[in-house]
């Protein structure tokens, strides 16, 4: 580390990062933050020399200019200058804007990176000074005009053709290109019926009843497509005796998940948490950057939270082992320590996303958090101790149940060994049907039927894409990078061309004549296989294989001819986006009212107009009644945009409640019942003087 008889300066993008490494650094360091990014192009035209090698013109951006002024005063003071923004791509490119503008040379070994905020990688980072990496410059300054070349070029033909405010981007157009497919499949399914049919039997001396499913007959698998194949069957395995004809027992090993990257980092906490993705990443920003600890001070309690690597380092590993051992034992130990194998484009530079102190659980830190940092910082510590836990143990059990010429199934499961799944288990974007142990079970017994149900089913269609299917699909499809996820989402959300029911993410008209209107008129810009290519191109600039204006060239030469093209067929004609018609009745003209846009929002407007002006807010209907006045709850929205349920009598019932009313009556009163928020929320009966409540897990 220098000598600290000089004055150095350390530059880092925030305030809390910059409390946290100071308090590490102490005496002879002036740590201060640049604020993130302190140059960009300019946001009134496209700031790109389209004709001389796309050629940035970098302007100090507006309202940054005091941040400016205490950089450049401090720098000058300053024996040494240290520039330590974030380990990545985007930082890389923040040290070498801050170089420019304080005049520093870019080959001088002043750039540090902290891939955690503790003491030890504060002091690592310092020993090991280098020069700023022109290579991961390139490569963030080649998305960034990419990104301004789309953005600005197609935009402005957009507000032409469809709606003025409109915007396209390389990575967000081809997201919406995802959710609209996905819609357009949605209303192309056409459903098949099938059948199944389930008997409930008794094995010798249980009292238990456990479900054998009808397979095939004579040994062959048979689907049952009506409801007078499956009365058939019914009917003639009813004559017959269950008998067990085959048992196989075997042993299930279930292993952990991998410790965290960015993407399923977002997705576990879409599933688990609810999180949208910018919620993830505020969380595990703060994280990261240092939170004040009792007896501790500020400390950076995750490693760095943008990253593809599933590597851990040693010392981590030996860490988790060691409390892995003091709580559970050493039978929850593997008998080697489990190293996962990053994907074959993953940035390896960094670790997966870790604590950085294993020992420190979070029982231990939730006092100093936010309620969003704890539930991340479990989830990540969680998640990373049982990465590092044995392998799970099932016994499983498969029963042939044959009823004369037809074959049942069962088949069950008792754990053995509970391993990490003790601590932490993997959420799933859909739930799966649970089985639990069979009774004892052997050859030729002779099974009890309680009876044999046949059901009617209908194929469904490919379930909407929520914001963790979403981020699961541009990540195996190698659609942008992890930094880009969660602004990708708060973008489309923010043009309305998507919007959420519940946790689905469904297009609106807007998103899906935007969306064919790209399609039509820049193949490429929605193309998921050339986004991708596109994709890898930048990453082998980042490692110095290619050179990034070439890139931008070969791309523009297409590009450009669309364009052309795109602006020669503008003929003046809006494309006219259809309107969303509801079953609400004006009832002043009697049509159906349709969704609108304004300043504040969407509202029902008669499709009338001018003749008819009539407008009216949206409200939903919800289940369960007012426990006032028995009116319909309705589910609204404060001015801030916080949900809540109110009467549709209001202002003259005036109940309202934050807690969401429910179809179940009170056991007590008849009254409809509440739900508190949460996962296990409490039900409770709002009806004055009543009382009532139970557990939400009930």
């Amino acid at each position: 580390m220098p000598t600290q008889t000089k004055h150095n300066l350390v530059i880092v993008e925030s305030p809390a990062k910059a409390k946290t490494i100071q308090k590490y650094l102490g005496k002879g360091y002036e740590v201060v933050a640049s604020m993130g990014h302190v140059r960009d192009l300019p946001k009134s035209k496209l700031g790109v020399d389209l004709e001389n090698h796309f050629q940035p013109q970098y302007i100090a951006m507006r309202g940054k200019e005091d941040v400016i002024r205490t950089l450049k005063t401090a720098a000058k003071k300053a024996d040494t200058v240290y520039l330590a923004t974030d380990p990545d791509r985007e930082g890389e490119a923040i040290s070498w804007h801050l170089a420019h503008l304080l005049k520093l040379d870019v080959k001088d070994a002043n750039r540090v990176t902290f891939n955690e905020i503790t003491k030890t990688g504060v002091q690592s980072g310092m020993a090991h000074p280098r020069e700023i990496n022109l290579d991961l410059v390139n490569a963030q300054q080649a998305r960034r005009i990419l990104d301004r070349v789309v953005g600005y070029q197609i935009s402005p033909i957009l507000w032409k053709k469809i709606k003025s405010g409109l915007s396209a981007g390389r990575v967000q157009s081809v997201a919406m290109r995802l959710i609209v497919d996905r819609e357009n499949e949605i209303r192309a399914f056409k459903p098949e019926e099938y059948w199944t049919i389930d008997a409930k039997v008794l094995g010798k001396g249980s009292r238990k009843a456990f479900n054998a499913r009808f397979y095939g007959i004579d040994g062959e698998k048979v689907e049952l497509k009506t409801e007078e194949q499956a009365k058939s069957v019914v009917e003639g395995a009813s004559k017959e005796e269950f008998v067990v004809t085959s048992l196989k027992k075997g042993v299930r090993r279930k292993s952990p998940a991998a410790p965290f990257t960015t993407s399923t980092l977002q997705q576990e906490a879409s599933r688990k948490l609810g999180f949208q993705a910018r919620r993830t990443m505020k969380a595990a920003q703060e994280l990261y950057e240092g939170v004040e600890i009792k007896d501790m001070g500020a400390v950076g309690l995750i490693t760095y939270m943008r990253t593809d690597s599933l590597r851990i380092s040693a010392e981590a590993q030996e860490q988790a082992a060691n409390y892995i051992t003091q709580r559970y034992g050493k039978n929850y130990l593997p008998p080697s320590p489990k190293v996962y194998k990053s994907k074959s484009n993953a940035q390896d530079a960094h670790e997966a996303i870790r604590p950085t102190m294993p020992e420190l659980s979070p029982d231990q830190v939730q006092d100093a958090l936010t309620a969003d940092q704890y539930k991340l910082y479990k989830l990540i510590w969680e998640r990373f101790i049982a990465s590092q836990m044995a392998t799970a143990l099932l016994d499983t059990v498969n029963a042939e149940i044959s009823a004369g010429r037809y074959l049942f199934k069962a088949s069950g499961y008792s754990v053995k060994f509970e391993g990490f799944t003790i601590l932490y288990e993997e959420g799933k974007d859909e739930e799966e049907e649970e089985s639990g142990a069979l009774p004892p079970l052997a050859e030729n017994d002779v099974l009890k039927v309680k009876s044999i149900d046949p059901a009617q089913h209908f194929t469904q269609p490919p379930a909407r894409f929520t914001e963790a299917s979403l981020i699961k699909a541009l990540e195996e499809n190698g659609i942008g990078r992890p930094s880009t996820y969660a602004p990708t989402i708060t973008t489309i959300m923010a043009r309305e061309y998507v919007e959420r029911e519940q946790k689905a993410l469904k297009p609106t008209y807007l998103g899906e004549v935007t969306t064919q209107f790209i399609e039509e008129n820049f193949q490429n810009i929605v193309d998921v296989s050339f986004t991708a290519k596109m994709e890898k191109n930048l990453d082998q600039v980042e490692e110095g294989r290619r050179d990034w204006v070439k890139i931008l060239d070969d791309f523009y030469k297409d590009f450009g001819k669309s364009l052309e093209q795109a602006q020669k067929t503008l003929d003046g004609t809006k494309i006219k986006i259809p309107d969303e018609e509801t079953d609400v009745v004006c009832e002043l003209c009697g049509r159906n009212m349709v969704v609108k846009s304004g300043r504040f929002g969407k509202f029902l407007a008669c499709p009338g107009f001018p003749e008819c002006k009539n407008t009216k807010k949206i409200v939903k209907p919800t289940e369960g009644n007012c426990p006032v006045c028995g009116g319909k709850m309705l589910a609204k929205k404060s001015k801030n945009g916080k949900a809540y349920f109110g009467c549709e009598h209001n202002p003259e019932c005036g109940f309202m409640s934050w807690d969401q009313p429910i179809g179940d009556k009170c056991p007590k009163c008849g009254a409809s019942l509440f739900r508190k928020k949460g996962k296990a929320g409490k039900v409770y009966c709002a009806k004055e003087g009543c009382g009532f409540e139970r557990s939400g897990k009930a």
